[in-house]
């Protein structure tokens, strides 16, 4: 669902950066906006009742900006008067050495029993729209 996008940034200070920062959940906010405004015209809905979306903790998306993000912009959009759920999703990893598969917030969690990296990530690396109901 999410577009792939590239953005290379000089920041001068920690404050240039925090904005630069959060411009990224503004324009995913912008995107999803755009996506529920095209499935209603695909659908002849009048409005959208509800949306769902999925934000998981190893995406890149700071799901409580993206959410005041999506707030601030919804105003007269198709998502005016949708109720909007943001469901964030644990990071999920395998140990490369035990096997086991634990909770990860960041992307270098470490394995709770041998502190080896994981070898895979089988979770919460996803930003997308689960579902819109339309009226």
């Amino acid at each position: 669902m999410a577009a792939g996008l590239l953005i290379l940034c000089q920041a001068t200070s920690c404050h240039e950066f925090a904005k630069f920062d959060l411009m990224h959940e503004f324009s995913l906010a912008t995107e999803v906006i755009n996506l529920a405004q095209r499935e209603a015209e695909k659908s002849n809905a009048r409005e959208i009742k509800e949306i769902t979306i999925e934000v998981g903790d190893l995406s890149g998306v700071e799901a409580d900006a993206f959410g005041s993000a999506l707030d601030l912009l919804v105003k007269d959009s198709i998502l005016d008067h949708a109720v909007v759920n943001i469901l964030k999703m644990p990071g999920k990893g395998k140990c490369a050495a035990c096997n086991l598969e634990f909770e990860m917030n960041h992307r270098m969690a470490a394995c709770p029993e041998c502190r080896c990296f994981p070898s895979e990530i089988n979770g919460g690396d996803q930003f997308r729209v689960i579902s819109l109901m339309v009226e």
